[in-house]
């Protein structure tokens, strides 16, 4: 009976051997056929200085713009400036020949030297009428106190026409007074209309309102200018002023970012026909939106001493609405927007984005995907902020998140936002 018990001992242990032999071959088989981990482009949360601006386009104008026109008709007798200069405020521009205000300061001036004779004779008369009333007044005070003191001397009849004497030279008096003061009142009269016809004669002298530069020239010498008070279809003005030294952009401003605006705000100037970029400054705006566009009218003035840039010349402003400094960071394109609920303990300044959820897909340490929600505030073209959820240096997937799990193992590549790769990257 031993002969047959170690054959099948042995055939036992055979059997086992080659049963665990082909566990291990299809075990092998399994792994080799088992997909390696997808490769993803992820980036770094990071801290950045975010800005959220906006791009409006508008062309230059002046800073105040004029179009000279003459107060009295007459001819151009002589014309001092051309298209192009510079005049300073004051500067004589052009002088007007007006024959007939020649007469009429004439007949001015006379009316004045005849108002101030007529008064010189009032005030002899009022001398005159003076002098017969303290005559008469003193005749009937005398012939009263003789007949106060020696009654029946002096006829009373005497006495009554003295006194009837002297209250019509007094009463002459108050009527040469009276013609005196309406001399003088003449003379006041004639003086002002010789005042009002040398200021006409002054308009014949057209000066410039302001420092600037004759952008226009309607006139030469010898045209015949209509008075600035007739006909627009009549009038024609002499020169168009135009003061660049500082010009203005008025820029439409969308409604949304209206809370964002501010007086003293500065802004940067882009102008492309001179391939440079200045500075300005928000100086005013129209405190109301329109209806029909939705934008509110903001006006932005741009120094300009050396005249360089011209009136006309188109311009790109940014207007910066909101910036946070050392915001974390994470690209825009990592992020599924999640709703529009300010987070709690987040408060909304005025004109800034209000903070609302969100969801993003981070790369553990372990190289496994997590998925995880979190709190967005300032957004950009490029990049999101991050207020909650994450932390610096947490990776982020950028592209191809579709197909991917929870948990799922993958082989992160950290891209620039672009898409670039990092020069740290895996």
């Amino acid at each position: 009976m031993p002969r047959f018990v170690v054959p099948a001992a042995g055939a036992l242990a055979l059997a086992v051997t080659a049963l665990l032999f082909g566990a291990c071959a299809k075990s092998g088989n399994e792994a080799a056929k088992a997909p390696p981990p997808t490769t993803i482009a992820v980036a770094k949360a990071a801290r950045e200085d975010l800005t959220r601006d906006l791009v409006l386009t508008a062309d230059f104008k002046p800073f105040q713009e004029v179009e000279l026109m003459a107060k009295v008709s007459g001819y151009v007798r002589a014309i001092h400036v051309d298209i192009g200069d510079r005049v300073r405020k004051g500067e004589l521009i052009a002088l007007l020949e007006v024959p007939e205000m020649a007469d009429d300061l004439a007949r001015a001036k006379s009316a004045l030297k005849r108002s101030e004779a007529e008064a010189s004779r009032a005030r002899d008369e009022l001398k005159h009428a003076q002098s017969l009333h303290d005559i008469a007044h003193l005749s009937y005070t005398r012939l009263a106190e003789v007949a106060a003191r020696r009654a029946g001397l002096v006829a009373q009849q005497e006495i009554d026409d003295a006194k009837s004497k002297s209250l019509s030279t007094e009463a002459q008096v108050d009527a040469a007074r009276s013609g005196l003061e309406a001399a003088n009142q003449q003379i006041d009269v004639s003086r002002g209309a010789l005042e009002r016809v040398k200021t006409m004669l002054d308009y014949a002298r057209v000066t410039a309102p302001f420092s600037g530069v004759v952008t226009k020239r309607f006139a030469d010498v010898g045209s015949m200018i209509q008075a600035g008070t007739a006909s627009q279809t009549q009038a024609m003005p002499l020169v168009r002023l135009a003061d660049n030294s500082v010009l203005r952009l008025i820029l439409p401003v969308p409604e949304s970012a209206v809370p964002t605006i501010h007086i003293g705000q500065r802004v940067e100037v882009r102008i492309s026909s001179l391939k440079r970029s200045v500075s300005g400054s928000v100086t005013r705006f129209a405190n109301s939106v329109a209806v029909g566009t939705r934008t509110m009218d903001t006006e932005v003035d741009v120094q300009n001493p050396d005249l360089s840039i011209i009136p006309g010349m188109f311009a790109e402003v940014r207007l910066v609405l909101d910036q946070h400094k050392g915001a974390l960071a994470v690209p825009i394109a990592s992020v599924d927007q999640g709703g529009t609920e300010a987070a709690s303990g987040q408060p909304k300044a005025a004109g800034t984005q209000p903070a609302h959820a969100g969801r993003v897909l981070v790369v553990t340490p372990g190289n496994l995907i997590e998925i995880r929600q979190v709190t967005l505030g300032l957004e950009t073209a490029n990049e999101a902020e991050v207020l909650t959820g994450l932390k610096e240096g947490d990776l982020v997937v950028v592209g191809g998140r579709a197909g991917l799990q929870a948990g799922q193992k993958v082989q992160p590549k950290v891209t620039t936002v672009g898409g670039a790769p990092s020069q740290d990257g895996h």
